[in-house]
């Protein structure tokens, strides 16, 4: 079921104009969000990064959409195909239709897509390089904006590798993040992620993770930048997103992984989404 404005509709009742400004420019950005027997995970960080999006793009924010409203307007949607379960939410907005590429309006439509949830980690997870295109670094690129390009052609190119997942390079060549999501290396105890200045998404899940290294005296901490050899170097790597909480990467060419540090964080997160 789809949340269209505020129907509830299917997907075969939504009709979209070639004038649509998603379609047309990308003109949108999104938040993918899970929903867990009624429970919106963390979505005051969604929220709050959805606000800052649309101010930095100058879409103009209706004044009923507050975190109250919205979060209410996703359980509506998931409650449309039950009352309980887990859910992964589709939060998209976008520009009215018109316009080239100066627009027409500044006003939104939004769209909610809800579908239902199974996902287990995978026991053996490999990655690498893709390094084919550039994630450019900058402001705009730690936005979640439809133009999801690279993040296309780094999913083929994963298919077409027997890869779970690849690694996102800026310009400098530096580490960003994974094709769908934010991702940390381990060495001894010291955790690293790249800083959004390296054209990083401000992933949710991310924030969260940094703030339990943060609490705990046992790690240090590290927003930087990351070269791909560090990687090959490190003990452990693992991946965030709001849906998988995090994945732990086993292999990177001929690196194999451990996982003990990871699971003692992906157990501190799983309480957190659990009590937040």
């Amino acid at each position: 079921m789809i949340n269209f404005n505020g129907a509830i509709i299917s997907n075969q009742e939504l009709q979209l104009s070639n004038e649509n400004r998603a379609f047309k420019y990308g003109d949108a950005i999104f938040e993918t969000i899970k929903v867990v027997n009624g429970k919106v995970v963390f979505f005051e960080d969604h929220y709050f990064r959805l606000m800052a999006s649309m101010r930095m793009l100058r879409m103009k924010i209706p004044m009923e959409f507050t975190l109250e409203f919205l979060q209410e307007e996703i359980l509506k949607t998931t409650k449309s195909i039950s009352d309980s379960g887990s859910f992964r939410a589709r939060l998209n907005v976008y520009r009215k239709d018109g316009g080239l590429y100066n627009p027409k309006s500044n006003d939104i439509d939004y769209l909610i897509e809800v579908s239902s949830l199974e996902y287990q980690e995978k026991s053996t997870y490999k990655i690498d390089l893709f390094k084919d295109f550039y994630n450019y670094s900058g402001l705009l690129s730690t936005v979640k904006t439809n133009n999801r390009m690279l993040n296309t052609l780094s999913a083929i190119f994963a298919e077409e590798n027997d890869l779970d997942n690849c690694v996102l390079l800026n310009e400098r060549k530096g580490v960003v993040e994974a094709t769908n999501g934010n991702i940390f290396i381990i060495k001894d105890n010291v955790v690293k992620t790249p800083a959004l200045t390296e054209g990083c998404i401000k992933g949710v899940v991310r924030k969260k993770v940094i703030e339990i290294l943060e609490k705990n005296p046992d790690y240090t901490i590290e927003e930087t930048v990351i070269s791909p050899f560090e990687i090959q170097k490190a003990d452990e790597v693992f991946i965030t997103n709001a849906i998988i909480g995090i994945q732990s990467v086993t292999n990177y060419r001929k690196k194999t992984f451990t996982s003990e540090i990871t699971k003692k964080i992906k157990s501190n997160l799983n309480i957190l989404m659990v009590t937040s």
